[in-house]
């Protein structure tokens, strides 16, 4: 049974993580044709801290669909409280040819848990980016 609030959770998840459990990710401005690097949080990490701060999370993908030339999917956080479960979905998408590391589904289920862990608060701030 779950001890803290929906509140006490978002707060805890909330919190700038330490620069050593972020990693960048080069992105080319398409303006200035500048590479700029963005701050993001592992899939991995997502994970460890959901355990750490939410145990007992659990997460499901609940659609998928190609839209275009691309895999959109819909990923289902949902982390128990003492206020009941509490459920967060975010969406992620892929490149059918992704042409890069790891595979089209792998990396769109990824991009979305991040997604809706950061609807809990986690890794929020680098959105503000």
């Amino acid at each position: 049974i779950a001890e803290w609030t929906i509140e006490q959770v978002e707060q805890a998840l909330s919190r700038p993580l330490p620069n050593g459990m972020l990693k960048q990710l080069p992105k080319k401005n398409k303006r200035t044709g500048e590479t700029v690097y963005l701050d993001y949080i592992p899939w991995h990490t997502v994970n460890r801290i959901l355990s750490k701060y939410a145990p007992g999370w659990q997460g499901r993908v609940v659609r998928t669909e190609q839209i275009g030339d691309e895999l959109v999917l819909t990923f289902a956080l949902t982390i128990p409280t003492a206020d009941g479960e509490v459920t967060r979905e975010a969406t992620g998408s892929e490149k059918l040819d992704c042409g890069s590391y790891g595979e089209t589904a792998a990396n769109a289920e990824s991009q979305a848990f991040r997604r809706a862990a950061a609807r809990f608060g986690l890794g929020l701030y680098l959105y503000d980016k």
